[in-house]
């Protein structure tokens, strides 16, 4: 049975674990998203030699665990200290909070490039025609024509991947980090009441979400306010 007394005392240590949560959240999300744009704007090309090594690079990552994508960075790339202390990228990979921040931007990089690789393609090929026939350069037309059409399509899926980013941030507690899960893990091994903490840690994660999905709905209605009154 559930302990009350115990859940509710236990809130206001879980909920310290939140600004390192959202930090390795948002960090990631904002670069996984320009490079997630890069990497959709180069698939729109048509050279091999460089569309099929980032088809590859995209694949890896999508095709492999997150977990294991941190394990391999933390753990696997400190087998390389000094290469990397040569190169001077030792003080990224020997912090595992850089770590994090590198295996959650690549991961949501590959999954996000999908996604706004699909909805540049599903922009209407008349659009692109008749901004040329206007007399804008390419440039003009991808930034002020294509990209705005395709970000509003894509809201929606890549709202999806912004909620399982901040879920995915619970991993980062294999390497130490003490973020909500993490220290949930630390009160579990000093009370062994799992059931309590994890829900606890739960509600916490389903409230960041509600949130979240509640500003995407707003930002959607905002960049396409027919749809509200359909």
């Amino acid at each position: 049975m559930i302990d009350l007394g115990f859940f509710l005392d236990i809130i206001p240590q879980l909920l310290s674990g939140v600004p390192l949560t959202l930090q390795l959240a948002g960090t990631a999300i904002l670069l996984g998203f320009v490079l997630a744009l890069a990497l959709a704007l180069v698939l729109q090309g048509s050279n091999p030699l460089i569309v099929w090594p980032v088809r590859s690079l995209v694949a890896l990552f999508r095709g492999t665990p997150l977990l294991v994508q941190i394990f391999l960075i933390y753990y696997g790339l400190g087998q390389f200290r000094p290469s990397l202390q040569a190169m001077g990228l030792w003080w990224l990979f020997r912090e595992p909070y850089w770590c994090a921040i590198l295996a959650l931007t690549l991961n949501t990089a590959a999954y996000g490039s999908e996604i706004l690789r699909g909805a540049i393609r599903n922009v209407p090929r008349a659009l692109n025609e008749a901004a040329q026939a206007l007399g804008m350069s390419r440039l003009l037309t991808l930034r002020f024509v294509i990209l705005p059409i395709a970000f509003r399509q894509a809201l929606p899926a890549y709202g999806n991947e912004i909620i399982l980013m901040v879920k995915g941030t619970s991993l980062a507690s294999v390497i130490t980090l003490m973020e909500v899960t993490g220290i949930a893990q630390g009160l579990i091994s000093q009370s062994y009441r799992a059931i309590e903490v994890f829900a606890a840690a739960g509600a916490i994660y389903l409230s960041l979400n509600f949130l979240i999905v509640r500003a995407l709905t707003a930002l959607e209605v905002r960049l396409t306010p027919y749809r509200s009154r359909s």
